[in-house]
């Protein structure tokens, strides 16, 4: 598998430098991957501009890689402006899957996502029902 990758402290941008993102290329990038989680990045943008085709085996890994983001509060970003390949994409249905025309709008996306669950962690600290039975009363 060509690649390039640019560790940054939020994300890992992946440049992949392949035509089809099939035969043994999801395999060695699942691989890649596995490693970056090790490191504790879950936010990952991969640039796919020249990529043209997926095949089975490479929706199985960006399912999979998309369910790992997600799962650690990541986000998977796909970089690509070629208008076939995000119809392919959208045809695999991947839940929340991020496909963006550019690396800055697919950085953005990566920090929106970790702002959102920054706010989000603190949700929880308020139920209704902390305030059943609660209500203003004037003395008199």
């Amino acid at each position: 598998m060509n690649y390039k990758l640019e560790k940054k402290e939020q994300y890992v941008f992946i440049e992949l430098e392949e035509t089809a993102f099939a035969q043994d290329i999801p395999a060695s990038f699942e691989e890649t991957v596995k490693g970056l989680f090790r490191e504790g990045y879950h936010s990952l943008i991969v640039n796919m501009q020249t990529v043209k085709s997926v095949d089975a085996a490479g929706t199985i890994i960006l399912k999979k890689i998309n369910w790992l983001c997600s799962n650690d509060l990541g986000l998977l970003v796909i970089v690509t402006r070629d208008d076939d390949f995000i119809d392919l994409l959208e045809s695999l249905k991947i839940p929340d899957l991020q496909v963006l025309p550019t690396k800055e709008e697919a950085i953005d996306a990566v920090f929106m996502n970790n702002l959102e669950n920054e706010f989000g962690a603190g949700d929880d600290d308020y139920d209704d029902e902390d305030y059943e039975g609660v209500s203003e009363s004037k003395e008199p």
